[in-house]
């Protein structure tokens, strides 16, 4: 058994566990209120990412505290490895933080256990007038507003061009590159590059499976929570993720294992020692920064002639329902979103901001990375894309599930077919369609 494998399971006892406690704390806990707090009160404030970020969010925190004298702002952060597991274990003993970062499915998932904060019930404290309307639809569940989005965010091919020239090898036009211009490329990359030196940093990832449909006119999930791909699409995903391995454009089966769950400073990409990689485009900086490269980023490959890329909240603040201080909890949300000194604090550390108020008060302040960002969502957002989903309860457990069986089609334990059928089968009993 994998140690993702172990960490699945390990996450889903503690999420069983945390959704049976909170139907046994519901009828004894106070109920959240919108009352404004007149003593001093502390909150604790959960995210995950590396030292920058830290840095950076603890700057806006004593801005915030020195606003707001009477809320005293705990920080709890740590690597996007153990975030969730942790905060499944945190809510199972009725501790969940009163802000809580998250990202992707989960803002649903926990909203459906009952675990979040209807952000109506703090309206007066919690100002989303100004959001992007696209990004208040992202954080919305069944109709309601659970997450307030921290920034705009789209899949990238992040590419050094220094890796490039090293190589003899042109950058691509992507405006019309194909997945097997892709793949030839990264393959041309490895073949002219010092050992170690990868076309790509990795295969493809969940979140390109999501894109790998779309490109089809077919999508992750539905409107009403069901799949919406098929086999072959699963299938030609396996294949060419495994066709990355085999060929060496990207690292071996053990090489990408070895790198699941490391920093942004030591991915391939991060140290120099990739062409290409498939990933965010708010990633861009930190990336940049790793690596002392100039680096830029591409739309991606097979955009033409259906686009399969889209505009994502980068990451979403939450509130607990079990918070005892949500008046307080809100106003530190809306003071991270609204604040024009938060805003330059934090500039797109979480995404290109989804309040143009604040896009304007950062753009001067910007690296260049930073505009290189902003300007991709601009010429993202200008695209005709598809509608996107959040996924159902129970989607969480998929991208585990595509990453696992991702790792034995390179290991060659499964065959791209085999594989297909499994994810199927396992991703339709998560969501329990």
């Amino acid at each position: 058994m994998t140690r993702r494998s172990l960490r699945s399971i390990r996450k889903s006892i503690a999420f069983v566990a945390a959704v049976g406690m909170l139907g046994l704390t519901a009828a004894c806990s106070s109920p959240s209120s919108n009352q404004p707090e007149d003593g001093p009160v502390e909150i604790r404030f959960s995210w995950w990412g590396n030292a920058t970020r830290a840095e950076l969010t603890n700057k806006a925190i004593k801005e915030f505290e020195a606003a707001n004298p009477n809320i005293k702002v705990k920080p709890e952060y740590g690597d996007i490895g153990g975030y969730f597991d942790k905060l499944a274990t945190q809510v199972a003993a009725n501790d969940a933080p009163d802000v809580i970062t998250m990202g992707g499915a989960y803002p649903a998932e926990y909203a459906n256990r009952g675990a979040l904060l209807d952000l109506s019930k703090v309206d007066g404290s919690l100002d989303i007038s100004k959001m992007d309307q696209g990004a208040l639809e992202n954080g919305q569940v069944q109709g309601k507003q659970y997450g307030v989005s921290t920034g705009a965010n789209a899949l990238a091919i992040v590419v050094n061009p220094a890796v490039f020239q090293a190589a003899g090898v042109a950058l691509p036009d992507d405006s019309k590159w194909s997945w097997d211009d892709f793949a030839k490329t990264a393959e041309d990359i490895t073949a002219k590059s010092p050992k170690g030196t990868y076309g790509t940093a990795t295969v493809l990832t969940h979140d390109s499976l999501d894109a790998f449909a779309r490109q089809r006119g077919k999508s992750l999930y539905t409107q009403d929570g069901q799949l919406g791909l098929d086999k072959e699409t699963v299938q030609d995903y396996f294949d060419f993720s495994l066709k990355l391995s085999e060929s060496g454009a990207a690292p071996s089966a053990s090489e990408t294992v070895e790198k699941l769950n490391v920093s942004t400073e030591q991915t391939l990409m991060g140290m120099g020692q990739a062409g290409m990689m498939l990933t965010w485009s708010n990633s861009l900086t930190a990336l940049s920064k790793a690596s002392g490269a100039e680096l830029k980023l591409l739309k991606l490959p097979g955009e033409t002639p259906t686009p399969g890329i889209w505009l994502q909240s980068s990451q979403f603040y939450t509130i607990s329902a079990r918070s005892k201080h949500t008046d307080a909890a809100a106003k530190l949300v809306s003071f991270l979103v609204n604040n024009e000194a938060a805003a330059k604090i934090i500039q797109s550390d979480r995404g290109v901001p989804s309040n143009s108020g604040m896009r304007t008060a950062i753009q001067d302040l910007l690296t260049p990375q930073g505009k290189a960002e902003a300007a991709y969502i601009d010429q993202i957002g200008k695209m005709d894309f598809a509608p996107t989903f959040i996924g159902p309860t129970g989607s969480t457990a998929v991208s585990e599930i595509t990453a696992r069986i991702n790792t034995e089609v390179l290991f060659k334990r499964l065959t791209p077919e085999k594989a297909a059928e499994q994810w199927l089968s396992e991703s339709k009993a998560a969501i329990g369609k």
